[in-house]
């Protein structure tokens, strides 16, 4: 499970760059920018409770868009080496934590991380259909296109 959530996280930094270059290309456009921001500081709050630790940031934080590069750097490094400290049976861990509201919930390791990945797909998609409707031509950021990119470049 390291090795494919290793591959998901080192995906969805290198989407997450591309995503960032296309909305500075575009000139900042608003909603991409508070969906990406959105996206990172989420990356945040889940790493800091699978980690176990208190997070004192925002959910909808107003950051810039030449801001975003340097986080998504820190983000992907401290989820590699999250990833790097577990063992094969940390998977399977029950993570307990508040959500916004203060609201306790328990969920495995696993699942957190799997809904880590889908949710910022999710919000660079809703980006990325902002822009595309503003005449945007985007690059593929398909999962499966990363992965033939890293073949082809063994």
């Amino acid at each position: 499970m390291k090795e494919y959530f290793t591959r998901l996280f080192n995906y969805d930094t290198h989407t997450n760059l591309l995503m960032t270059e296309m909305i500075i290309n575009a000139g900042n456009p608003e909603k991409p920018v508070q969906l990406m921001a959105h996206l990172l500081a989420a990356q945040q709050v889940w790493l800091t409770r699978c980690k176990g630790e208190p997070f004192t940031g925002v959910l909808w934080p107003d950051w810039k868009a030449d801001t975003f590069v340097s986080t998504i750097e820190e983000n992907g490094k401290g989820w590699l080496d999250f990833l790097n400290s577990l063992s094969p049976a940390d998977f399977d861990t029950s993570i307990s934590y508040k959500n916004s509201k203060g609201e306790s919930f328990e969920n495995k390791l696993s699942d957190i991380l799997a809904h880590a990945i889908n949710h910022g797909t999710h919000h660079r998609a809703q980006a990325g259909q902002y822009l595309k409707s503003n005449s945007v031509d985007l690059p593929f950021t398909d999962y499966i296109f990363y992965i033939r990119q890293l073949e082809q470049n063994k």
